[in-house]
């Protein structure tokens, strides 16, 4: 427990953290990734160099230090924290690790003036408290997981059973466990991590699962990116009957039930985990608006697989909406950016729904901002990122 000393201390620290706090995080950082080499397996790189991570971590600490005698008042915060974190398998013996050079970077960025022996201690007793709350509540999924129908814990052995090309960049590869035993149940929207080792080098990364695991066998469906080490190595070096580690899947980006109408949203390879969301919609006959929207048909992946749901289900209703018209493809229902009006148009008449949106950043920023001025209750209009979280405002 923080003293009272300690909060205020913390708290008077929010000024420096508002102006500063990406520079002592990006030095944070540099420091740790290149003294610790253990832990560069548990950061996508390519999130470094962007910047995103950095800004996304240094936000977390900034609204934990704002909120250091109100930690309710994080929301939803924490919960994806330790999603992301059991997702990739962060454990406890990474913890002092981190806390060393957050420690660190702060009193190297401050300086002595400002980063004085208390603010040291304080900052020290916070960080604590952060890790117990974290690796309590992450111990306690790890055990769940593991306990229960078809769990395990940390790594386990997987068979490429089948690999299928969704577009022309998109393709869904299909793992079964080479131990033959069953699988943990997976929600709707939730995400799967993996182990990969690629030159000799170590790295994790998560992936929407993009169908329900009802089968015996979890389904991802991965586009490729231009110098994306993970999606390349997939898409040229994965093949049916190759070997990967997986972690159990996590998130807590997920369907919940409701009788209110059900509206997914997606761009690009958004689409993913409102696949699995879209198959145990169908199954409760709740109404479903599904829009996606693509650069082209080329690059829109499972067009036919949902015309065909919308054809044996009468409460699905599809919209598509591509930038151009590759003249080739089947035509969308829009082509060009997706505008407030026609989105207002595709939804449900009733505006007490359920939204669901991903994909690029701004992307999702206009999607939130039309929800928002189309009449759809804020509480009710969720989204999630990819890779680290940041502002859609």
């Amino acid at each position: 427990m923080l003293s009272v000393q300690d909060r205020a201390i913390v708290k008077s620290t929010v000024p420096l953290l508002e102006s500063g706090g990406e520079a002592l995080i990006t030095h944070f950082y540099r420091m740790m990734l290149s003294e610790y080499p253990e832990v560069r397996p548990l950061f996508n790189q390519a999130h470094q160099a962007s910047g995103d991570q950095p800004r996304a971590l240094a936000n977390g600490v900034l609204m934990y230090a704002r909120h250091i005698d109100q930690l309710d008042q994080l929301g939803d915060l924490v919960a994806k924290i330790i999603n992301k974190h059991v997702a990739l398998q962060i454990l406890p013996e990474h913890y002092p690790i981190v806390g060393s050079c957050l420690l660190r970077a702060i009193s190297e960025v401050l300086g002595d003036e400002i980063a004085t022996p208390e603010v040291m201690a304080a900052w020290g007793a916070a960080y604590g408290q952060l890790a117990d709350i974290l690796i309590g509540a992450e111990t306690s999924i790890y055990d769940q997981k593991e306990q229960a129908p078809g769990g395990w814990r940390g790594a386990r052995d997987f068979i490429v059973v089948a690999k299928v090309d969704e577009s022309a960049e998109i393709t869904s590869f299909y793992f079964e466990p080479a131990d033959k035993g069953p699988i943990l149940a997976a929600e709707p929207g939730q995400y799967i991590g993996m182990q990969l080792i690629l030159d000799g080098e170590e790295i994790r990364r998560n992936y929407s699962l993009s169908a329900l695991a009802n089968q015996g066998q979890y389904r991802i469906s991965v586009k490729r990116e231009t110098g994306g080490r993970a999606s390349n190595h997939l898409h040229d070096q994965l093949h049916v009957g190759s070997s990967i580690q997986l972690f159990p899947p996590s998130g807590e980006f997920t369907l919940t039930e409701s009788a209110k109408p059900l509206v997914l949203i997606s761009g690009g390879v958004g689409i993913t985990p409102t696949l699995a969301m879209l198959e145990a919609a169908l199954a409760t006959k709740r109404p479903v608006h599904f829009i996606h929207c693509a650069r082209n048909g080329s690059v829109h992946a499972f067009r036919d697989w949902i015309d065909g749901l919308a054809e044996r289900h009468p409460q699905l209703k599809r919209f598509y909406c591509y930038d151009e018209d590759d003249g080739v493809s089947p035509a969308a229902h829009k082509v060009g950016l997706l505008s407030q009006e026609q989105l207002g148009e595709w939804l449900p008449q009733q505006r007490d729904l359920d939204a669901y949106f991903l994909g690029p950043k701004g992307f999702m920023a206009a999607i939130k901002r039309h929800l928002k001025a189309l009449g759809v209750p804020e509480k009710q209009s969720r989204y999630e990122f990819f890779g680290p979280a940041s502002s859609l405002e």
